[in-house]
Formats: structure tokens, sequence, C-alpha cells
């Protein structure tokens, strides 16, 4: 599972794309309707993420964010020192406990691309109730085997 955060002049959102076993990726993504600094679309993308997966029953993971604060303080090799984010920490050591194998990778903000992307759309687009659409459902098409 990937997850990413996006703040821009036009707003902030949250995206998560979760790939299943057998390929088949399934994307999450919100509007944040306040004010915050970067750090806080990161912490709310991982705890969606995590929300989701915990959704579909799902007792392994392996999460990739190209965060390095929410990854290192979620793994407590660095403590969560800013107010604002103690509560998202908490909740997200909560959230983890949901699961019997989990893992957490840091990854450079190149291999996020497709988490980055889906972000930075949603917090380009004004989501009210009159606009929201049903989710898309991706699927890696393999190629069929030749015939002899």
């Amino acid at each position: 599972m990937y997850f990413d955060g996006a703040v821009n002049s036009t707003g902030s959102s949250i995206d998560a794309v979760l790939i299943a076993l057998e390929g088949r990726h399934f994307s999450v993504a919100a509007k944040i309707d306040f004010p915050c600094t970067s750090n806080v679309p990161e912490y709310e993308a991982c705890i969606l993420s995590l929300q989701a997966t915990i959704d579909l029953k799902f007792k392994e993971l392996e999460v990739f964010g190209d965060s390095m604060l929410t990854i290192f303080q979620t793994l407590k090799q660095w403590k969560t020192k800013d107010l604002q984010l103690v509560s998202y920490h908490e909740y997200l050591e909560e959230l983890t406990e949901n699961f019997e194998n989990i893992l957490l990778t840091y990854i450079p903000h190149m291999k996020n691309q497709f988490a980055y992307a889906l972000a930075t759309l949603a917090s380009m687009v004004s989501i009210t109730k009159e606009n929201l659409i049903k989710s898309l459902e991706f699927e890696i098409a393999k190629a069929l085997p030749t015939a002899t």
C-alpha cells in the first residue's frame, strides 16, 4: 500500500493506493477541509489507508510512503514533538495493532508517483455532495498465452 498527502494553494488532500497480491489497484482519496501544515495530510493519508485495509480484513500489510516523519515516527525511530501530530501518531499506532504483520518503509518521492499524482489531483478538485463520483478500480492486464 502506498500513501501520500498533498497541500497546495487549492487545498489539501490525501490518497492511498492499495495493490493486492494479484495486481489489482484500489485507490482511496479524500479532501481535507481545514487549514494544516504538510505533515497533517501525510498522517491523514496513512490513517485512511490503514482504515481501508482494516475494512478489507487484511492481516498482513506492507506500507510505503515518502513522508520520513510519518514513517519514522510510527516506527518509533523519531519522537513526535509537534503537539498537533501527537493525536495522529497515537491513533496510527492503535491502527497498526489490527495487523498480524505490518511493515512500514520510507521510499523516495520518485517511487511514490502514483499516490502523489492522485493526491495532487484530489487537492485540486472541488468536492461537494453534488459532484461525488464512484471510486475507480484499476487492474493490470496480463498478456494472454500465445497459441503454438
